[in-house]
Formats: C-alpha cells, sequence, structure tokens
C-alpha cells in the first residue's frame, strides 16, 4: 500500500476533536512549566496516525513575544500531562501520544501577503 495516502474520515476526525479538546484544555489548564507562563497557545491543526495512537500537534503561540521553539519545547515537556488530561475529556479507546510541532502556516501566510503586494507581481496580476 502507498504511504502518502491521504488521511481517512476517521483520521480527520479524531484530528479535529483532539485540537477542539486541546485547545480548551491550554485556555483552561495553568501549566506549571515557566515557559509557558503567561503564553497564549494556538492549535492550528492535529494530524492523528492511521491507528490514533499517535498524533502531530501543530501549534504556535499567539503574538511575537515568545518564540515558537521554546514554546514547543515546553509544550513537549507537558505532553503527558496534557494526554492524561486528553484521555478524561474524550471517549477514544485510546489516547494518542501526542508530538508538538512548531506550526509554519502563519509564515507562510506573512510571505504570501508580502510577494502578493511586491510591485513586480502586482503588474502581473493586472
Amino acid at each position: 500500500m502507498p504511504k502518502n495516502r491521504p488521511p481517512s474520515q476517521r483520521q480527520l476526525k479524531a484530528g479535529e476533536l483532539i485540537r477542539r479538546a486541546l485547545a480548551d484544555i491550554l485556555a483552561r489548564e495553568h501549566l506549571r512549566d515557566p515557559d509557558l507562563k503567561g503564553v497564549s497557545v494556538t492549535i492550528s491543526e492535529v494530524r492523528a496516525s492511521p491507528d490514533l495512537k499517535h498524533a502531530i500537534v501543530y501549534a504556535a503561540p499567539l503574538g511575537t513575544e515568545h518564540d515558537p521553539d521554546v514554546v514547543i519545547k515546553a509544550l513537549q515537556r507537558c505532553g503527558s500531562f496534557l494526554r492524561g488530561r486528553l484521555g478524561r475529556e474524550m471517549e477514544m479507546k485510546s489516547t494518542p501520544r501526542l508530538r508538538f510541532m512548531k506550526d509554519e502556516s502563519f509564515n507562510t501566510a506573512e510571505d504570501m501577503a508580502r510577494l502578493l503586494q511586491d510591485p513586480h507581481i502586482q503588474q502581473d496580476l493586472d
């Protein structure tokens, strides 16, 4: 079977449920990690593995005053705690292991907007 299959409906649904639950947990809980004090984190996407035992969580701090790499490492350190909370919130056979990754989509969107404002690109669009 090819490895580059698109995610199944089951994976997509599980990923969205995990994303919503994690966003709620992060909004409610006061995590003890000093690198997460006063940081608002956005969870943009969760990709669940086909067996739903692992999930990649794409996250980023809101605003520019916090280093995304530091925040992602702090979230990874809190991964077991977050997984435990997730297990209490969701009705799944097993709670997936969480791996946090830096969400680059906001940077990509900013780069695209900047490119579209370029005079050379504007003349091609007109």
